[in-house]
């Protein structure tokens, strides 16, 4: 194996470690979601109390789950996929097609969404927007800039995965072998 090819690997691994971490991250805010939703419904029920902050944290917590779970779903293959040539294609014919879906729809995707939503975050943060409701959490301009990383992390995956599919097209293994002896796992 050469040492280019090695690089490109250790790449690989590197890249799609970052979607591997916000996912798993992303797992703990839909274990949020659940809490805060349980506490909202029961405080509601049992006690007849409310808060708007709170109701504004679950969706706050559930766009965020949305927003940066999106390259984790990308990497195992979680989004929907029209495959009715794609799964009769080989190894070769499969990474043709992603790397064509990389290059060509998914990195200038996320080139859109990065660049039509700059200045809507942009003047959220200039405003340090709020609620619009009395007692709701203050930050929308946190949350907003969230819309930034979605596709930041959506392109990183992305290149993850066209760097996959070049090592396929250039007659390597499918997938990535774990990292040799004495080589830090990312």
């Amino acid at each position: 194996m050469t040492r280019g090819v090695r690089s490109m690997e250790r790449a690989v691994r590197r890249l799609e470690a970052v979607a591997e971490w916000s996912g798993r991250a992303v797992a703990w805010l839909l274990l949020g979601v659940v809490l805060v939703t349980f506490g909202v419904v029961v405080a509601r029920k049992l006690f007849d109390l409310g808060s708007i902050a709170v109701q504004d944290s679950i969706l706050y917590l559930h766009a965020l789950v949305f927003l940066l779970g999106a390259a984790y779903t990308l990497k195992h293959e979680g989004h929907v996929r029209v495959d009715i040539f794609y799964q009769k294609f080989g190894p070769r014919g499969r990474a043709a097609v992603d790397l064509f879906g990389v290059l060509c729809l998914l990195l200038p995707v996320c080139g859109f969404i990065f660049w039509s939503s700059w200045g809507y975050v942009a003047e959220s943060w200039r405003l340090h927007e709020g609620s619009r409701d009395v007692g709701g959490l203050p930050g929308v301009f946190l949350l907003k800039s969230a819309i930034l990383v979605m596709p930041a992390l959506l392109a990183v995956q992305g290149l993850a995965q066209a760097l996959r599919a070049a090592l396929v097209l250039r007659g390597h293994p499918e997938e990535t072998p774990p990292p040799a002896d004495g080589e830090p796992e990312v």
